[in-house]
């Protein structure tokens, strides 16, 4: 299977969603969608972490601008 890219797994798990929601989804199908939902959830969350790090803030000081680190407050 092809890699897909951040937007398309977080297409497919919005998708995953809506068919769990979906009343008529019945459990034989519920399971399966529950467990590639979990698996396209870890997938973006380990995504979102690796972007973390690589996020830089540009800032002003006395007219210059320099990066620093991505902090969470």
């Amino acid at each position: 299977m092809k890699e897909q890219n951040f937007e398309a797994k977080l297409k497919r798990l919005e998708k995953i969603a809506a068919d769990l929601e979906n009343e008529k989804t019945g459990l034989d199908s519920a399971v399966p969608l529950f467990e590639e939902g979990i698996k396209i959830a870890k997938e973006l969350s380990a995504s979102l972490k690796e972007i973390k790090f690589k996020v830089n803030i540009l800032k002003e000081e006395n007219g210059e601008l320099f990066e620093t680190p991505f902090e969470e407050n």
